[in-house]
């Protein structure tokens, strides 16, 4: 197992240097100048802008600047934001919180839905109840976010009126967080008319960002179910005259759970990517608004950094979920 662990963490050295790679050359690839938008486009002097551009280092070699910026990320400085002048590491953990909330509630709706619906699917192969099942999770799979959330919104919050346009909670209500999780720092504090303010806020798009997770695990239970219940010991303990119920719940479903949470960790960077979509329509303050509107504002130094912290989060999630997976089932560790 030492050494199955050992392995994997090797493997995150070219594959961050591959990202950080990618985070550098994606910023210089953008149009625009960040000086410019630095300084503002109008009324920066020539002598002002030579100025700014060697305090940033920009007047020095690509490969120098890359080095710089790599020095910088293995000491923990991840810049400077142009628009806000707050250290990115300092925004990025006041706004993941709210992100790390809305996925985590996402990923929990889509695994008490995904696995019953799956095994549902899988028990009753052919029947209607399987065929309304695997066509829900292709058309939920296929749903784009952003015309999702738009039909949520319109339905619910404007025809219906039930929940929250936009934000995170009501605007009548302020207090100092402590966790930065919204429900758990409402409890905390015992407002519950907050609590429930933010659980209103926080259900549309924890629907929207959990639909795609939530079609893919109930797709990926139904496969797993039906290749497990094809098994000899699952005829053998039919056989024997054990219930139904105690057949798939117990036996088929323990041994097809473990692709499933293989697939469940993989959803992590879907969230993430759907949470830019997500927190967008719904004006969700998380890193993925953050970042658009950091793309907005030519602040690449949020854009570059705010990439990489992404990237970091995946791929720690990936190994979490290889080690797990190698716990449950021992033969991978060989591999």
């Amino acid at each position: 197992m030492l050494r199955f662990i050992l392995h994997k963490l090797l493997l995150f050295v070219p594959t961050l240097v591959g990202i950080t790679i990618c985070a550098f050359a994606f910023v210089r690839l953008l149009p625009g100048d960040p000086i410019l938008a630095m300084a503002g486009e109008h009324g920066v002097t020539p002598e002002r802008y030579a100025i700014l551009r060697e305090q940033f280092g920009y007047n020095l070699p690509i490969w120098q600047q890359y080095l710089h910026y790599v020095g910088g990320v293995l000491s923990g400085d991840f810049g400077v934001s142009i628009a806000t002048k707050k250290p990115v590491i300092q925004e990025f953990s006041v706004l993941f919180p709210a992100t790390l909330e809305l996925s985590f509630v996402a990923i929990v709706l889509a695994v008490l839905l995904g696995i019953p619906a799956g095994v549902i699917a899988a028990s009753r192969r052919g029947s209607w109840i399987d065929q309304l099942i695997t066509g829900t999770a292709l058309v939920g799979y296929s749903m784009p976010i952003f015309w999702w959330g738009l039909l949520l919104i319109i339905f619910f919050s404007g025809y219906l009126g039930w929940t929250p346009v936009s934000g995170r909670i009501g605007l009548q209500f302020f207090f100092r967080p402590i966790t930065g999780f919204m429900l758990i720092d409402t409890l905390i504090l015992g407002q519950y008319k907050a609590f429930v303010s933010a659980l209103q806020h926080l259900i549309l798009p924890a629907v929207v960002l959990g639909t795609i997770p939530l079609a893919v695990i109930a797709r990926q239970t139904r496969s797993a179910m039906l290749e497990v219940l094809g098994e000899d010991y699952i005829r053998t303990a039919r056989a024997k005259g054990l219930e139904p119920l105690r057949v798939i719940g117990v036996h088929a479903l323990r041994n097809a759970l473990i692709p499933v949470i293989t697939t469940i960790g993989l959803q992590v960077g879907v969230m993430l990517a759907g949470a830019i979509l997500t927190e967008t329509i719904f004006s969700w303050p998380g890193i993925g608004k953050w970042m658009v509107d950091s793309i907005f504002k030519r602040d690449y130094v949020v854009v570059q950094s705010g990439l990489l912290l992404i990237a970091l989060i995946v791929m720690v999630v990936n190994l979490v979920v290889d080690l797990l997976y190698a716990f449950v089932n021992p033969r991978m560790r060989g591999g």
